[in-house]
C-alpha cells in the first residue's frame, strides 16, 4: 500500500484496477466496500484505460478546469474495482505537480485520504507512519501537507453537474473567473 501526498492531506494509493489494491485500501480505512473511490489521473489519456465514457465535451469542460481540487464523477463502460461496481467513477488531475509527474508514470491511483473512516485525514508524514506502521509498504514523504477542506466533488453525469461535496474548488466556476 502507498501514501502519497495531495493538495490538502495524504492518500491511500492502489492501482483502481486492482481488487486486492482497492480491498486493501478499504481495510486500512475501516470503510465499507460499497464507497467507491476516488482515482487521481495525470492527464486526459489515462482516462481510456479506465473506461471513462463521457462525452469529449464534458470531458473538455472539466479539463479547461483542471488540474484543481475538483473530483468529477464520470460514467464508465464497466465496473472495475474503484468503482466498487458501480457504473460510474470520481476522478481528478491532482494540482500538485510533482504528483502529476509520478502518476505520468505509474499511472493512475486511488487517492482516498489516508485516514480511518470518522478520524481526520494525515497531513503530517511522520504522524502517517507511526499511525499507520506495518499497514502501508510505502509512504512518499512529500512534508506536511496544507490540510484543509477535501476536492470538490461533482456528479457530471447530471447536467448541468451536481455538487455532491463542497470544497477547496468553488463551484460554479464562474466564482472564480473562469469558463464553464
Amino acid at each position: 500500500m502507498l501514501a502519497i501526498p495531495t493538495e490538502s492531506s495524504y492518500g491511500l494509493a492502489a492501482d483502481p484496477r486492482s481488487e486486492r489494491g482497492v480491498r486493501r485500501v478499504l481495510e486500512i480505512k475501516g470503510r465499507d466496500a460499497g464507497k467507491a473511490l476516488l482515482v487521481l489521473v495525470a492527464g486526459r489519456p489515462q482516462l481510456e484505460g479506465l473506461g471513462i465514457s463521457a462525452s469529449a465535451s464534458t470531458l473538455d469542460r472539466f479539463f479547461a478546469l483542471w488540474p484543481a481540487p475538483l473530483t468529477v464523477v464520470l460514467p464508465i463502460r464497466k465496473p472495475l474495482p474503484a468503482s466498487c461496481g458501480g457504473s460510474t467513477l470520481a476522478v481528478r488531475v491532482p494540482a500538485l505537480a510533482r504528483l502529476r509527474a509520478v502518476l505520468e508514470e505509474i499511472g493512475p491511483v486511488t487517492a482516498t485520504s489516508l485516514n480511518r473512516a470518522g478520524e481526520a485525514p494525515c497531513v503530517d508524514p511522520d504522524a502517517a507512519a507511526r499511525r499507520f506502521r506495518g499497514e502501508l509498504d510505502l509512504l512518499v514523504d512529500g512534508g506536511r501537507t496544507p490540510g484543509g477542506p477535501p476536492s470538490t466533488l461533482l456528479d457530471a453525469t447530471e447536467d448541468p453537474p451536481r455538487v455532491l461535496r463542497a470544497g477547496a474548488f468553488p463551484w460554479p466556476p464562474e466564482e472564480r473567473g473562469e469558463p464553464c
